[in-house]
């Protein structure tokens, strides 16, 4: 009887400590998983040439850029923002000539 407790309690014990362990690694979020994926990294806005902010500020006057990414060829994942707080997803190359991506 004793071992059957004992046995138990180890058992309990064992998927605790298990349990504790998968539930504390984390896990990307969608927006991290998505621009490793796609080859992207994260830059802050100031960072963006300044002939992306010029097309910024000429084409999307009303639009504010939220997220910025870069990848090696010169090309840039803009996250901008409207007024009335949807999100859209643009691509530019560093000459703020807009980019058609699918």
């Amino acid at each position: 009887m004793k071992n059957t407790i004992v046995a138990l309690a180890i058992a309990l014990g064992t998927l605790t400590v298990t349990y504790a362990q998968s539930s504390s690694s984390e896990t990307p979020t969608k927006a991290q998983y998505a621009s490793v994926q796609d080859g992207y990294k994260e830059v802050k806005v100031s960072e963006l040439p300044q002939a992306v902010k010029d097309a910024v500020a000429k084409d999307l006057e009303d639009m504010i850029v939220s997220k910025a990414y870069s990848n090696g060829k010169g090309e840039f994942k803009l996250v901008v923002t409207t007024p009335d707080k949807l999100s859209k997803t643009l691509y530019a190359n560093s000459k703020g000539e807009w980019i058609e991506k699918q």
